[in-house]
């Protein structure tokens, strides 16, 4: 296909979308490289013909535009929800089946086949949507994109939540689909670049800087400068942490799980887990995408049905000891896809990081002037100033991601929990909340708990690891316990 953007204005929700002058000739394979902003879902629903052009033209040659982004995910699962039959059912409706899903958009029984067979969906073929891990889904999304047969496709972050393995098989897959399909791949990390690709396409808030060829992107000084950025403004928020500091004292453990056990009708996620988190200790959980560290997480936030049929003691409590489940709350912090798509109330952006203090997805109280202040600061520190009265569901996702974390860290809990938090970010919020992720620990503010696929994310001080392993024996997922 060939696209050519002159004089382009775009507004895509929150953020405008501005390109001069930019051409893709037919077969012709782009990387874009954002330094602030979501460009992937906006070029998306753009070449997509979901966005109205408000200013300029797009001339595009014939053929058909699929994507692959966290928005679309998004949309989505809203509505898988829509659908939701529990009410109806004697058991948990899980949502569409994964061959289902990508059944849908071709109608081709071999093509699906082929697609559930190289993207290693195969043994999810029955399994519903919703209970998918991120990794998982994202491998679907990608599926159902491609059993549309497209044209040229728009791949943002597509290595986004996929575990080593399978970000390898990705790759190799993607490769051999370029001499065939020509794309366009967002991505926010240098080791995410494709070998394949040969141009690349920079842009700064939403506004394309400059296109160069692949040889001179590696060369281009915006990663030294992005990484000064970010380094100056973690400090500016770690500050503001540290101007509100409060600690409330729990004796040891401050989590103990033992024989920690999570299985369904149709399977055993994983068994015999015993892990206990003393005071001061901060940990990575790691493992395959489909393990169950979401879910072991959910476990110590309360959110999981099986948390009160697990052994577990937490802050000082016995669960299932008739302990209210808001007051283990108050202590914890919790960044997560899953709450990520539970936030679809109506509140502004300052609501967001208000409801914090209240560990509610909303706002529902009148908040104290103190707690207005502080959230007004952190918008101010994350640049999001003029979104304090904004709807959150119009925000681009990296703007929500960062405010759920914000929400997250406002109240300064005694645990933070952070499955995959950089979910969605640019390269700048990404190296942003990795910094201040890392002063935290080290200061001791509050106790991480962590989970990230990329070495890279790797925070230094966090010296405990908990990794699952899959037990061929009992067929369900094991754990180690590892000190660094």
């Amino acid at each position: 296909m060939q696209l050519k953007m002159t004089d382009l204005v775009v507004e895509t929700g929150s953020s405008t979308l501005e390109i001069k002058d930019w051409a893709i000739e037919k077969g012709q394979s782009w990387g874009v490289f954002s330094t602030e902003g979501d460009i992937g879902s906006a070029l998306g629903c753009l070449l997509c013909g979901e966005s109205e052009i408000k200013q300029g033209y797009m001339e595009l040659s014939d053929g058909k535009v699929s994507q692959v982004s966290l928005v679309e995910q998004q949309r989505l699962l809203e509505e898988e929800l829509a659908k939701d039959d529990t009410d109806f059912l004697d058991r948990i409706d899980k949502g569409s089946a994964v061959y289902s899903l990508i059944y849908e958009q071709c109608e081709d029984a071999q093509l699906t086949a082929q697609l559930l067979d190289d993207l290693d969906l195969e043994h999810l073929s029955d399994s519903g949507f919703r209970v998918l891990s991120t990794g998982e889904t994202r491998r679907v999304m990608l599926a159902r994109a491609l059993a549309t047969k497209p044209d040229l496709i728009v791949l943002d972050n597509p290595y986004t939540g996929l575990d080593v393995a399978h970000r390898a098989s990705l790759t190799n897959y993607l490769t051999e689909l370029s001499q065939s399909l020509q794309m366009v791949v967002t991505f926010n990390r240098e080791e995410d670049v494709p070998s394949w690709i040969e141009k690349v396409a920079l842009f700064n808030h939403g506004k394309l800087d400059s296109v160069m060829d692949i040889q001179s992107w590696h060369q281009h000084p915006v990663i030294n400068q992005i990484k000064a950025q970010s380094k100056q403004q973690s400090e500016q928020m770690m500050d503001l942490i540290r101007s509100h500091q409060h600690k409330t004292e729990f004796s040891n453990p401050i989590f103990e799980l033992k024989n920690g056990k999570v299985e369904y009708t149709e399977k055993t996620i994983f068994s015999d887990v015993n892990w206990r988190i003393d005071k001061g200790q901060h940990w990575q959980v790691k493992g395959p995408n489909g393990c169950g560290k979401s879910t072991l997480l959910g476990l110590i936030f309360g959110d999981h049905p099986q948390c009160y049929s697990n052994d577990i003691h937490i802050l000082g409590n016995q669960r299932g000891s008739g302990e209210s489940i808001w007051d283990i709350k108050k202590h914890i912090g919790m960044v997560s896809s899953s709450l990520h798509l539970q936030y679809r109330v109506s509140c502004s952006a300052l609501e967001v990081i208000l409801s914090g203090f209240y560990d509610s997805i909303g706002l529902y109280q009148q908040p104290a002037k103190k707690e207005i202040q502080i959230a007004q600061e952190w918008l101010e520190i994350l640049h999001m100033t003029e979104y304090a009265k904004t709807s959150f569901k119009q925000l681009e996702y990296g703007q929500q991601r960062l405010l759920l974390i914000a929400r997250a860290i406002v109240k300064q809990p005694a645990i933070l929990i952070l499955d995959e938090p950089y979910q969605g970010l640019d390269y700048l919020g990404r190296r942003l909340v990795k910094n201040t992720l890392e002063l935290i620990a080290k200061e001791n503010l509050s106790q991480l708990l962590y989970v990230s696929h990329y070495h890279d994310d790797k925070l230094e001080s966090i010296k405990n690891e908990l990794e699952f392993c899959f037990d061929e024996v009992e067929a369900c997922y094991k754990s180690t316990i590892r000190q660094l």
